[in-house]
């Protein structure tokens, strides 16, 4: 692999769009998926944070992905001829409330692609900036970071985590599980196969077991500050992925709140920081 940041550099600047309409089942699916406590949600509900990601679906036919399940590179997203591919990590700012029942566009730009030197290799990140708005005006601004690096050894060790702390004040241990992701594969169109082939994960990807979704995780961690402050306002909220999450042992979706939000993370079966998140509230 020989990177050629100069050419993936030329999709600085593309730009696409997206309309959908929010509509209540996809809304009630994931009350059910993450077992959500509240009333279903109805038209006229303002959508809870981060689950805009279940509408606006990337939609390829069959003959248009590639051999891991996601859509061929080249289109919107820059060749990087990189294996593996994550969603790093998100900014994400709620300025007014997108109601359940709209019609809605989401407006997309790749705004960086850069390359970077890893411990085990080339890093590419590329950022795209989403925005999403209804007649009202914009409900949603988004900067999403996604990184592809190069295959790791099977059998290589994972590197050392950074301590979480081993007790919080908001705390909900999530067992592994398979039908959830499987369920928010389904609800997210996402065909990436190591959230729901063994198989593929483990002798292709080299993976131990299944991998939980990036941005299920910062969903988990905005749901545990709706659960934790259903009277509040999420008014922005960020997280990194630091270490992948499997199905194979449970994880810890965890917070700290003060003043003006929470720090929220997820802690991994090692008692690592895996994702990490802070919540603005209003």
């Amino acid at each position: 692999m020989s990177p050629d940041l100069e050419g993936w550099r030329a999709w600085i600047g593309r730009s696409e769009e997206s309309d959908d309409i929010i509509d209540p089942l996809r809304a009630r699916a994931m009350q059910a998926a993450l077992d959500d406590p509240a009333p279903p949600l109805d038209p006229g509900d303002a959508l809870p944070p981060l689950w805009h990601w279940l509408y606006f679906w990337t939609v390829a036919p069959e003959a248009a992905l590639g051999p891991d399940g996601h859509a061929a590179r080249g289109g919107f997203l820059p060749p990087i001829d990189l294996p593996r591919r994550m969603w790093a990590g998100s900014r994400v700012s709620f300025p007014r409330p997108l109601p359940i029942g709209a019609r809605a566009t989401r407006r997309s730009e790749i705004v960086e692609v850069n390359l970077k030197e890893g411990r085990s290799g080339a890093l590419a990140f590329v950022t795209v900036r989403h925005q999403v708005a209804t007649d009202e005006g914009v409900c949603i601004e988004e900067e999403q970071d996604i990184v592809y690096r190069a295959a790791t050894a099977p059998g290589a060790e994972p590197h050392p985590g950074e301590p979480a702390p081993a007790s919080s004040a908001w705390h909900r241990e999530m067992p592994p599980d398979p039908v959830l992701l499987f369920r928010y594969s389904a609800l997210t169109f996402n065909g990436h196969r190591i959230h729901y082939d063994l198989k593929f994960t483990t002798e292709v990807e080299g993976y131990p077991g299944l991998v939980v979704h990036g941005p299920l995780l910062a969903t988990l961690m905005a749901d545990l500050a709706r659960r934790e402050r259903p009277k509040a306002r999420v008014a922005r909220f960020e997280f990194r992925a630091q270490r992948p999450i499997f199905d194979t042992a449970p994880f810890v979706v965890a917070g700290a709140p003060e003043a003006g939000g929470a720090e929220v993370w997820i802690t991994d079966p090692d008692g690592c920081y895996a994702s990490r998140g802070r919540i603005e509230l209003d």
